[in-house]
């Protein structure tokens, strides 16, 4: 006889599917996630799907996620769908969206760009190719390196 273990569902929460494949852990990572919170936190990787062969999907219980907590996400699970559940009930579903300036929610990869200095500019980039993510500085042209690292 063959077992098959379920996750449960949530109460109340967010439920990221279509993760790419392996980028659960970045995804917990970038929303700050650590496992000290009382949320819980159900983490799938390597699950089988009819889509894209396979995905990762991350449930965070008692917690919606913000717009620019999406954006984020966008940037290294651009096929991701998040859920809002509300007593058991999917009340929003969307797929997340790949804008084409992103705003504020990385660090130049360049040290001395001026988004990095004392000066009130914030970080902008502009998507300069979607497979593979390429992203470029607004103000000093630099492809951004290590996405996942520089986001604030």
């Amino acid at each position: 006889m063959k077992k098959e273990f379920k996750v449960t569902p949530i109460q109340n929460g967010t439920v990221i599917d279509h993760i790419t494949e392996g980028m659960a852990l970045k995804v917990l990572k970038i929303l700050h996630i650590t496992g000290t919170g009382k949320s819980i936190v159900s983490v799938a990787m390597n699950v089988p799907s009819e889509k894209c062969e396979m995905k990762d999907i991350v449930k965070v219980e008692d917690r919606e996620l913000e717009p620019r907590e999406l954006d984020k996400i966008a940037l290294i699970a651009p096929n991701a769908t998040v859920s809002f559940i509300r007593d058991m009930e999917i009340v929003k579903k969307h797929r997340v969206n790949l804008p084409d300036m992103v705003d504020g929610i990385l660090r130049c990869s360049n040290p001395n760009c001026i988004s990095n200095k004392s000066e009130p500019v914030e970080y902008k980039a502009v998507v300069t190719n979607r497979d593979p993510l390429t992203l470029k500085c607004y103000y000093c042209d630099r492809e951004q390196e290590d996405v996942v690292g520089n986001i604030i």
